[in-house]
């Protein structure tokens, strides 16, 4: 296959990809304290071991109220680095690069898993108040109204994202994802429909992107130069009015004069009960546009489950990565499927070796 396409290899500042899949941030709902655990070493190992190029973690807490459930991860403390280390020792040791996406949930924290049905968590059964977000309005009717934060919180905020990022790089961490996106806290200040603030943080398209822009200024500063940033956004909140790609492209263009190497683009979860018309690939046209529009490289999501598929993304030029979530849920082992499926030469662990022999 003649120029980019899904096992071509990809550069980002020193870090080399050895494909164009990655993992995408996957909550786990496993952690007691925010501590990785043997659930972790699995999960993330085995998609390292199946052939992804990335492999990230979960959204990962920066602070305690910064959890969407009371069992996630978290990285506010020196304690979490430990067993972090190892899973991501194992991960390059796969041939793979270790990726963490640092994250605060805002006004959608401390909520059950969802298969327990995603409510707001008492304080009795390990929930906790208050919650923080942009503006003192609740994500639905039944959840608790959040804090606005002050200036003071917002100052405490960012420096614990720089905090969080320079713990996961004594973890091992290669790259780092910094969570804008699915209405939590970040993209709560970026969406017009969550913030209704009158300061500087509030109003005018730049003041929304200001916490944003201060929050990755924080976290490349402390960033080796030779190692990438990324980060997630939801490049349409799907309703009128609200934060959308052409606003994403934008803020992209000021992201990668800040220092940010991808964004990663998803979309939604600002406000509840949102239309969407999902198919697959339903995603992959924001990728386009913000490539095209801010040119920075960009990552596809979104129902992307077929190997000519996700090839198909890269070799149009869409987008210079795909993210897979469910199908490597379902399959582990997809990238090295379909480097079979496109006729790839591709190297299995010798473990698995037979397995992947082709013919």
């Amino acid at each position: 296959m003649a120029g980019p396409n899904l096992f071509s290899p990809l550069q980002l500042r020193d870090v080399k990809l050895r494909n164009r899949i990655g993992v995408s941030p996957m909550c786990q709902y496993s952690s007691v304290d925010g501590f990785a655990n043997e659930w972790h070493v699995v999960h993330l190992g085995s998609r390292a071991v199946g052939g992804a190029a990335l492999v990230m973690t979960e959204a990962t807490a920066v602070l305690p109220e910064g959890r969407i459930s009371p069992q996630d991860l978290g990285l506010w403390k020196d304690e979490q680095i430990e067993m972090l280390a190892r899973i991501f020792s194992f991960i390059e040791a796969q041939g793979a690069i270790p990726a963490m996406q640092l994250a605060h949930a805002g006004r959608k924290a401390s909520t059950s898993p969802p298969w327990k049905g995603g409510d707001a968590v008492p304080e009795a059964d390990g929930g906790w108040r208050p919650i923080f977000a942009a503006t003192a309005e609740a994500f639905d009717a039944d959840d608790i109204v959040p804090e606005a934060l002050d200036h003071a919180g917002i100052r405490r905020v960012t420096e614990a994202f720089a905090r969080a990022a320079q713990r996961a790089l004594d973890a091992g961490a290669k790259m780092i994802e910094i969570h804008a996106a699915h209405g939590y806290l970040l993209h709560g200040f970026l969406s017009p429909l969550t913030n209704k603030r009158a300061d500087e943080y509030g109003g005018s398209f730049e003041n929304r992107t200001r916490a944003l822009r201060e929050v990755t200024v924080a976290v490349r500063r402390v960033l080796p130069e030779r190692l990438p940033l990324l980060v997630r956004v939801s490049a349409s909140d799907w309703v009128e009015g609200g934060w959308d790609v052409e606003q994403s492209a934008v803020v992209a263009r000021e992201l990668k004069r800040l220092g940010v190497d991808m964004i990663d683009c998803s979309s939604g979860g600002a406000v509840p009960r949102v239309k969407i018309a999902i198919s697959p690939s339903y995603q992959v046209p924001f990728s386009e546009q913000i490539r095209r529009g801010a040119h920075i490289p960009t990552a596809a999501v979104g129902m992307i489950t077929a190997a000519d598929q996700a090839n198909e993304i890269i070799t149009s030029g869409r987008a210079d990565m795909v993210f897979l979530a469910r199908e490597l849920l379902r399959d582990p082992y997809w990238p090295l499927r379909a480097a079979r499926q496109l006729g790839v030469e591709v190297t299995a662990p010798v473990q698995y070796g037979r397995a992947f022999t082709r013919g």
